[in-house]
């Protein structure tokens, strides 16, 4: 059970999120609206990088992915491996990134994003050999923004851990977390 109750989801920012959301709260914002202005924050971080950046966004839902595995967020997990999927995954690549799961079908450049995935997230510290690669292969635009979306969702996914947020809906497949 969520460790605050839902707020209201009364006021601009809350109108703010609900557009950015086509129209509804998750228990995400519920939990997130009980401080405007770190809600409204959050909506234009997580705006941003959900969809202004030139990540490609199979990277992205990756990373994503990843991330809510490693850090045990399965709310996070259940709305992000179908938009994995919808961003052209197989569903062997996204099962592929859970801890422990055989890497086989994720290509070379898969590997590479869910190794610098796993550095940032379980150690912080990335080794130079690694994200010179990384690097290298992305461009210095598409680095930063997979770095700022690794960073992101490892506060995404430590808010709805810490919270318990979204475990009173795990039956709902689709909702969007962030």
């Amino acid at each position: 059970m969520a460790r605050v109750v839902p707020a209201t989801g009364i006021g601009e920012v809350a109108d703010r999120v609900r557009a950015r959301r086509g129209g509804h709260l998750t228990p995400l914002d519920e939990a997130l609206l009980h401080s405007e202005p770190f809600a409204d924050g959050w909506n234009t971080l997580l705006g941003a990088v959900r969809s202004n950046m030139d990540l490609p966004g199979e990277l992205r839902e990756l990373a994503i992915c990843r991330v809510a595995d490693l850090n045990s967020a399965e709310y996070e997990w259940r709305a992000h491996a179908p938009l994995a999927l919808r961003e052209g995954m197989s569903a062997e690549q996204v099962a592929a990134l859970r801890d422990g799961a055989d890497s086989t079908p994720l290509t070379p450049r898969q590997l590479l994003v869910r190794d610098y995935t796993d550095a940032m997230t379980r150690t912080v510290s990335v080794d130079d050999e690694l994200s010179n690669r990384l690097h290298s292969e992305l461009g210095t635009q598409q680095f930063v923004e997979l770095t700022g979306t690794i960073a992101a969702y490892n506060m995404v996914s430590r808010f709805l851990v810490a919270l318990h947020v979204g475990q009173q809906r795990q039956t709902e497949e689709s909702e969007v977390t962030a």
